[in-house]
């Protein structure tokens, strides 16, 4: 499983980041990168798989696929420099087993 990680809307110094609406943006720019194959005919409506909003612990994030480097690596270097440029914390995703899955 590709390892991923989390832009959080916080800066290095713990303020919100704005627009409110940055991560959306954020992933709707990335949107079309993705893995062959997938999305179908209205892939152009939805965001990548790769990069996608979420909210954590009330903040909100944008979650990047390591996979994405191997995909498009300008690309992922775009969404690590945005986050670097606007000073975002930026944390390692943790693999959390589904209930009753053996941890290996």
């Amino acid at each position: 499983m590709a390892s991923e990680f989390f832009i959080l809307g916080l800066t290095t110094d713990g303020k919100q980041f704005r627009p409110s609406d940055w991560a959306e943006r954020l992933c709707g720019v990335m949107s079309c990168f993705r893995p062959e194959g997938s999305g179908g005919r209205n892939a152009h409506l939805q965001y990548s798989p790769l990069v996608r909003p979420t909210m954590i612990n009330g903040v909100r994030a944008v979650v990047v696929s390591e996979t994405l480097r191997e995909i498009e690596p300008m690309a992922y270097n775009f969404v690590v420099e945005f986050a670097k440029d606007n000073k975002l914390q930026v944390v390692d995703a943790c693999l959390v087993p589904e209930p009753g899955e053996k941890k290996s």
